[in-house]
């Protein structure tokens, strides 16, 4: 059903990245696997068919554009953009030490890269006959679970990570709204606590989902039919899962 649909996965040099990016390919998608460092995409894209490595930093606006000129020319469309690439800045820092400075390190990668990505590639996607659009966002975005006290999820001690995936989240509804008319589908997921090296340093348990578990609901998402789902939060383990905003 997917042959000949392009994708482009932000951060997928390793972890949930090219496990999406993988399972995608394997689904018969053209893949771009983004990363920041060229000679790691390249690696990472290694033993992966119809996959293709491209530099791209999501804080660089530069190195987006390059990406996008280049998706251009090659295919001349985008059917599936997956806003993957995020960071963990402040594992411990107390509360009482985070400082405007984590914020502004969290945001300009999971708030201000997904805007500058995404602003790129919405001329590709109204190309598409059926385009979508996911961000990876986290439980730990959710108000809904933040607001319940006695669940682990306000003892996680991330505030620039979760609050700026709560704006992702934001954005999520934003850009479903605006993009409807296009028929462009933008949904946000989480992949579960999966060990990664961005939370290597974690306090709380990692958890013992693999890669290939967290990458499952945003796989399904991007590979939705023309009818499917938008404005949706959903994971980790399935597209029933809804995740309260």
């Amino acid at each position: 059903m997917h042959t000949n649909d392009v994708a482009l996965v932000t951060g997928a040099n390793k972890g949930i990245g090219r496990e999406i990016v993988r399972r995608l390919a394997e689904r018969g998608l053209t893949v771009y696997l983004g990363a920041r460092d060229p000679q790691r995409g390249r690696v990472a894209a290694e033993g992966l068919e119809d996959v293709r490595s491209v530099r791209l930093d999501v804080t660089d606006p530069a190195s987006v554009a390059a990406a996008v000129t280049r998706i251009e020319a090659e295919t001349g469309r985008l059917d599936v953009l997956v806003n993957n690439a995020g960071v963990v800045v402040e594992w411990g820092v107390g509360i009482a030490d985070l400082t405007a400075a984590h914020l502004r390190e969290a945001y300009e990668v999971n708030v201000f890269g997904v805007v500058t990505v995404t602003a790129a590639c919405v001329p590709l996607l109204r190309r598409s006959p059926n385009p979508r659009i996911v961000n990876m966002s986290s439980g730990l975005a959710s108000l809904g679970l933040l607001g319940d006290l006695d669940s682990p999820f306000p003892t996680r001690d991330l505030p620039a990570y979760s609050s700026s995936k709560a704006a992702l989240n934001a954005l999520t509804l934003i850009y479903a709204h605006a993009l409807r008319a296009d028929g462009i589908k933008v949904n946000a997921t989480s992949p579960g606590l999966v060990p990664t090296d961005g939370n290597a340093a974690a306090s709380f348990p990692r958890g013992d989902r693999t890669p290939a578990d967290g990458a499952t609901v945003p796989v399904l998402l991007a590979t939705i039919p023309a009818d499917g789902p938008t404005g949706t939060f959903r994971g980790p383990d399935s597209l029933d899962q809804v995740i309260p905003w």
